[in-house]
């Protein structure tokens, strides 16, 4: 089966999209998401829910998943003897030490320091470096420099994310050989389905979590082949609604999930990809203004990897940001009652508040994709609440905030406007908690000794 039928969201017109390469089709999935309602785009269809998003978000907790969501991913390689300088002159990242091997969480600025993307970076050789939804800001700043290097755009690879404290078996079992000696932030080349397949340690789920890399004429094979090694362990295959849920219980911000990208302020950019302008669809009390939800570094958990070793696009601005933070990244949890009463007004006559979904992700089916909130102290705004969502594993209703330096001490009670601007609007009670949410079990801090090894030689 190549294509399956549904309806567009919106417009009740019945259309045909093709089935990604990278996912095989299961008869059980009930609803299907087209990806350029997604902002994935490609035009294909998106599993929704394989089983039940529940299901789903405790796999990362209790036994594994296997992710294709994440494909087509914007992959792009540099290669040459200016390499290294083009990641540094554009990262804020060191790459004093970076071996061959190696992964790093790569993250670049504007002048203002303000993130312009960030993601995942391989070192494949001395001279040789590929990346992960780094561009297309990446691919125009190498364009409009000056480098003696070479880049290009990688169109035959698919990823697929494996996360859980089962994931390495499963992998073991897929691969046939003993994967302990992948160290986290690390890679080497292995074979499934008769196939060479590059293995990361890497992984946004919080928990123990690698990436599996494989050319796309081979993809399902490759899938098939992870998905039935991991059946003993009680894999889950991932959908695209449990996948939004991870970001913020995990701790890890994401850009169009937690902050856009100040890409439309940039001409030079705009003109490189020849677009008029760049805007995203937003929703929430923080309004329509888009200058109040761009995000630094600092201000979303990452100052520690901002090494000011080297000259870089944003140093300035990140070097006053360091020396005296504004703002830092907390978890907070919703007041249960004040969500309930939002879910009564439902049933009460009059205007009711804006409904609330498990995840405001799906608050506007695909639509409102940058949902933001006012987060309010004594009626003062002192922070931006974004990504909010139902961690059901914690049975609490938790969101991200980039908060005032003097209220992000655990514990401090805060409240989130809930609704729109010229809505009804709710002032929900809220209190500062750990970030990240998940801190048990990190895929940094797992000691792989203490798994079994599958394979035995």
């Amino acid at each position: 089966m190549n294509k399956i039928d549904f309806k567009e969201l919106g417009d009740g017109v019945e259309v045909n999209f093709p089935l990604a390469i990278h996912a095989p089709f299961d008869p059980e999935v009930d609803y299907y998401l087209n990806s350029n309602v997604a902002g994935l785009g490609k035009g294909y269809a998106v599993p929704m829910e394989y089983t039940d998003w529940r299901d789903e978000v405790m796999s990362w907790k209790k036994n594994c998943y296997i992710h294709a969501g994440l494909n087509d991913a914007p992959t792009f390689r540099v290669k040459g003897p200016d390499a290294v300088r083009f990641f540094s002159d554009v990262s804020v990242n060191s790459f004093a030490k970076f071996p061959v091997g190696g992964i790093k969480h790569c993250i670049m600025c504007n002048k203002d320091g303000l993130i312009m993307t960030h993601g995942v970076l391989l070192r494949l050789a001395e001279d040789e470096f590929e990346s992960f939804f780094l561009a297309p800001y990446a691919a125009y700043k190498f364009y409009t420099g000056n480098y003696n290097a070479k880049a290009e755009w990688v169109q035959d690879q698919v990823i697929y994310q494996v996360a859980g404290p089962k994931s390495l078996e499963t992998l073991e079992i897929a691969t046939g050989e003993c994967l302990h000696d992948i160290q986290f932030a690390r890679y080497r080349i292995s074979k499934i389905a008769d196939a060479d397949v590059r293995i990361c340690r890497v992984g946004m789920a919080g928990s123990l979590a690698y990436e599996v890399h494989a050319k796309k004429n081979i993809a399902r094979e490759v899938y098939n082949a992870v998905f039935k090694a991991g059946e003993t362990f009680g894999i889950k295959k991932l959908g695209f609604y449990a996948y939004q849920l991870s970001h913020t219980e995990d701790g890890f911000p994401q850009g169009f999930m937690h902050f856009p990208y100040p890409w439309g302020e940039d001409k030079g950019m705009m003109e490189f990809l020849k677009m008029p302008g760049f805007t995203s669809p937003m929703g929430g009390s923080m309004g329509q203004d888009m200058n109040l939800r761009y995000r630094n570094p600092v201000e979303v958990g990452w100052a520690k990897t901002i090494k000011f070793d080297h000259e870089f696009i944003g140093q300035e601005a990140l070097e006053k940001e360091a020396a005296n933070p504004r703002r830092t990244m907390v978890t907070l949890e919703w007041n249960t009652e004040d969500i309930l009463d939002v879910h009564a007004s439902q049933y009460q006559p009059g205007e009711h508040y804006t409904p609330m979904t498990p995840s405001h992700f799906g608050q506007r089916r695909g639509k409102g994709m940058l949902v933001a909130d006012q987060v309010l102290k004594d009626g003062k705004m002192i922070g931006v609440s974004s990504g909010r969502n139902y961690s059901y594993y914690y049975r609490k209703m938790i969101s991200l905030c980039s908060i005032d330096t003097g209220f992000s001490k655990l514990g401090t009670e805060v409240s989130v406007l809930w609704g729109d601007p010229g809505t009804r609007q709710k002032e929900i009670r809220a209190t500062v908690a750990r970030f990240p949410y998940l801190n048990e079990n990190r895929n940094e801090n797992v000691d792989v000794s203490a798994i079994p090894c599958q394979i035995h030689k």
